[in-house]
Formats: C-alpha cells, sequence, structure tokens
C-alpha cells in the first residue's frame, strides 16, 4: 500500500460570499503562516487531503500552494510534502536593528558642504488649506474636467506600448514637444520648432537649468522688484548676485547702472509677477537690444499668460527675438492643475544640446506617461476648450472683483483693473502698510499677500496681492466685506 503521512486538519476562517476559492485558500493559508499558527517548517496538510475537508478540488489547492510557493511561503520537495519555508518573503523585507537601546550622545563632526547647500533655502509649494478669498497664483481646481482627465488617461495607458514604459528624450515625449511648439507658435507668437522644446517639471526646474548653464558664482542677475522670489532663490543658490530692478508702468526699466555686467535677466513680461503690468514694446525691443549688446541672456517666465480679458494677446518677448537671446518658459500647473508639474522651457537653437546634456543628469526627463496623457488632452482639442470655457469664467470673477471693490472699499483699497492673469493688485490708501493690512484681513478670514514680500526694499506705493480665479463670486464679495471691514477699523 502506499505510504501515508497523517496531518492535523486546519480550521481555516469561512469563505467570505463571493470570493474566488483559490484566492480564499491562499490567503487563508497564508495568514496562519504569517500569525504564527503554521510554523517554519511545518508540513501542510495534502493536498488531496485539504480538498476533501473543505469540499474543494485538488486543482484548486494545487494552485493555491503553486502561488504561496511562487511566493516563498513554502517549499516542497518530492517525498516530503510542502512545509512552510524557514525564512518568510516580510523577513527579507524587515531590516534588523543594528543595535538595541539608544547609542550614546555624540558631538558630530561639522559636515562638508558645497556652496550649493549652502546657500539654498526652502521655497514652499501649494499647501492643502481651506480655499477661500483672495487665494492668489491657484486655477479654479473645482471646474478642472477630472473625469475627461481619467478618460483620456485610461485611453492612453490601455494603448500603453513597451517604448512608453522604457523611457524618453532627455527633452520630452517627441508629440508632446511638437504640440507645445505648435500651440506657442499660435497662441503666443514664439518663434520655435519642436527641437528647441524641453518638457520640464514647471518654471522652477525651467529656472535651474538655464543658472546652471549660464550664470557662474559671482555673476549679476537683473531681476525685477517686486518680483518672483522662487527665481531670486534659484539664482541665489547658484551663487549669483541678484539686483533688483524697479517695475514701472512699462516693466522692468532699463538703468544702465543697475544692468552694467549682468548676465542674465529675468522678467515677466506679459503679465508681471506681482504687479499684473505688461511691458510695452518699446521697453521690449530696449531690453532685447541690451542683451545682444551685453553678451547677456532673458529668461522670460509666461506663468500664466494664457488667460487675457481685454484686447489682443501681447505676443512674446522671444517672438522679438532676432539674435537668440530669450528663453522662453511657461507650466500648465497654472493653466490645468499644480501637481501636474508639466512644463516647457523654449531655449535658442545654440542651447538645444547643453539643456539635453544637463537634463540627462539632473532629472533624465519628466515623467513619461503624464506627458502621454497631456498630449492626447492638447491633441483631442480638450486643452483649448477648457482655456475658452477658464477665460470666460475667470472674466466674470475679475468683473465681480472689481465692481465690489469700486462699491465697498473706496478709499481703502484701489483695486487694478488688469487685462490677463488669475490675480491682481489691490493699492492701499497712504498710511496703510501692507504686512499690517495681511494680519487684519487674515482675522477676517480673508487672504491676501503683501506686495512688500516680493521686494527687498521699501516700495513706493503699499498693496495687496489679490487672487480671484480659484473662488467664485460669492466668496469674493464675502472677501471684499470683511476686508474693507477689517481696514477700516
Amino acid at each position: 500500500m502506499p505510504k501515508r503521512v497523517a496531518t492535523i486538519p486546519l480550521a481555516l476562517p469561512p469563505r467570505p460570499t463571493g470570493a474566488p476559492l483559490t484566492r480564499w485558500l491562499f490567503e487563508a493559508l497564508r495568514s496562519e503562516i504569517l500569525e504564527g499558527r503554521l510554523r517554519p517548517g511545518s508540513r501542510l496538510p495534502a493536498s488531496r487531503d485539504l480538498a476533501a475537508q473543505y469540499g474543494l478540488s485538488r486543482g484548486t489547492v494545487v494552485e493555491a500552494f503553486e502561488r504561496l510557493r511562487s511566493e516563498g511561503y513554502v517549499v516542497g520537495a518530492v517525498g516530503s510534502g510542502t512545509r512552510v519555508n524557514a525564512v518568510l518573503p516580510e523577513d527579507l523585507l524587515r531590516a534588523k536593528p543594528a543595535f538595541r537601546g539608544r547609542p550614546a550622545a555624540a558631538p558630530l563632526p561639522a559636515r562638508a558642504l558645497s556652496s550649493f547647500a549652502r546657500e539654498v533655502t526652502l521655497f514652499r509649494g501649494y499647501e492643502p488649506r481651506t480655499l477661500r478669498a483672495f487665494r492668489a497664483n491657484q486655477p479654479a481646481l473645482d471646474l478642472f474636467p477630472i473625469t475627461l482627465w481619467a478618460k483620456v488617461a485610461a485611453h492612453r495607458l490601455r494603448r500603453a506600448t513597451p517604448a512608453l514604459l522604457l523611457g524618453t528624450d532627455p527633452l520630452g515625449y517627441a508629440p508632446l514637444r511638437e504640440a507645445v511648439a505648435d500651440y506657442l507658435r499660435v497662441s503666443r507668437g514664439v518663434r520655435c520648432d519642436a527641437g528647441q522644446v524641453a518638457i520640464v517639471s514647471g518654471v522652477q526646474e525651467a529656472l535651474d537649468l538655464v543658472a546652471r548653464l549660464a550664470l557662474r558664482p559671482g555673476d549679476r542677475v537683473g531681476i525685477e522688484e517686486p518680483g518672483y522670489t522662487g527665481a531670486t532663490r534659484v539664482f541665489e543658490a547658484h551663487g549669483a548676485t541678484v539686483v533688483p530692478v524697479p517695475v514701472d508702468a512699462e516693466g522692468i526699466t532699463l538703468d544702465a547702472r543697475r544692468w552694467r555686467g549682468a548676465r542674465l535677466a529675468y522678467v515677466t513680461p506679459a503679465h508681471q509677477f506681482p504687479l499684473g503690468v505688461a511691458m510695452s514694446l518699446p521697453r521690449r525691443l530696449a531690453l532685447l537690444a541690451w542683451a545682444r549688446a551685453a553678451g547677456a541672456l532673458i529668461f522670460e517666465d509666461d506663468y500664466d499668460a494664457e488667460y487675457r480679458y481685454a484686447g489682443r494677446p501681447a505676443p512674446a518677448l522671444q517672438g522679438l527675438d532676432r539674435h537668440g537671446v530669450v528663453c522662453f518658459a511657461g507650466t500648465f500647473s497654472k493653466v490645468l492643475f499644480p501637481s501636474l508639474r508639466l512644463g516647457y522651457l523654449v531655449v535658442p537653437p545654440d542651447l538645444v544640446d547643453r539643456v539635453a546634456a544637463a537634463k540627462s543628469v539632473v532629472s533624465r526627463h519628466a515623467p513619461l506617461l503624464e506627458q502621454a496623457v497631456l498630449c492626447d488632452f492638447i491633441g483631442d482639442g480638450h486643452f483649448g476648450r477648457h482655456l475658452r470655457r477658464m477665460r470666460e469664467v475667470y472674466a466674470a470673477r475679475l468683473a465681480t472683483l472689481l465692481e465690489e471693490g469700486r462699491a465697498r472699499l473706496s478709499g481703502l483699497v484701489d483695486v487694478a483693473a488688469i487685462e490677463a492673469g488669475l490675480q491682481t493688485v489691490g493699492w492701499l490708501a497712504p498710511g496703510i502698510a501692507g504686512p499690517h493690512a495681511e494680519r487684519l484681513a487674515a482675522r477676517r478670514g480673508v487672504e491676501v499677500v503683501s506686495l512688500t514680500r516680493y521686494a527687498r526694499a521699501p516700495l513706493p506705493r503699499e498693496g495687496l496681492q489679490l487672487g480671484f480665479a480659484a473662488v467664485d463670486e460669492a466668496e469674493i464679495r464675502r472677501g471684499v466685506s470683511e476686508l474693507a471691514v477689517a481696514l477700516a477699523r
């Protein structure tokens, strides 16, 4: 007679209604092993015995045993049956402590750091907090067509190829670069082809790439005052000397003394951050002439120029460039949603290979699947439709802010009637300090930003940055009312 080895029957938990038999048996046996009821080295019941005990087919039991074996929970040998593995998969994922108890305290030696590490400071981005008037620099996320985006993404993933899973050129997904170049030529008047477009994680990465390629420690950089502090932090982290240059009604000024020896200029010509003025054509031409004569570069940050509410779109400064002195950058974070982390950098032809080399060693390339989804979103026409819809929404919200401001903030705040962007400026009446107004507004549940946060020197006139895109008309009215009460007191 064949030799049989008796085993103790297992008391497995009941199978949940509708659970597949093989999955239930695998998970039940795995739990017995992990919880110690089946110890390392102990023998599992024979497949026939277990099948008879629970009314299963032997094939179901064998399939569950095979999965346990493939994942490392059991081992089997001819003549010895199936036994629990001496070393479980979970044991291989847990690192044993190098010592028990607390180590003796000892002073650490001074750590040697690079100049970049000594200069760089934390630049906080978007933080989850209650949305209220007048949140700046944020689109209306509640109106983004997330269901449509999910459908486009699902369709792309169903058609994903091994090449899409492998990676791409450092400059980015070629079809997206083509789509971006086409869009910029038509909507922003940018002179470029797809070969000059690098897909980046946003304007911050674009700033870092240009700073790496164009600046040496001690080089001077002209930057708008008041201006975007994120740019200042990048340039200073690379050891550059940042020179604040005042902004007037025509944009950044061209005082020769301030610009002497500068290697780079950072500007926001379409919608100056944070004042909202547009750089005049004579000022643009003069800035380009300076860059050509000085052998310098201009970084044009086109951060939210897609949203224009009056007049014809102002063409990009880069579109006027005939000598390859402008690097043009923009982002989809302000247009679609902040966590997308995709933007673009258009560089002069002679810098393309340098940018590609820098990307290849710093970040390799931007996430490829997200690039492909965005490319489909643009190519299918959804991007253009979303822009047109949001222009109407934001124009209505800006009109509400201007109307309510005139009615309720007269003598306290003069809200500027801008032509583009997601936020404007409220100029404060004489005697009201920006930081103090910011604190008073916060006590009334209103979020404003003093312009002094964006300047190094005292400003000729104090004001507040007022965002209108992220909240609806009812919240804008509430914000104006509460701000009026706060400042009147």
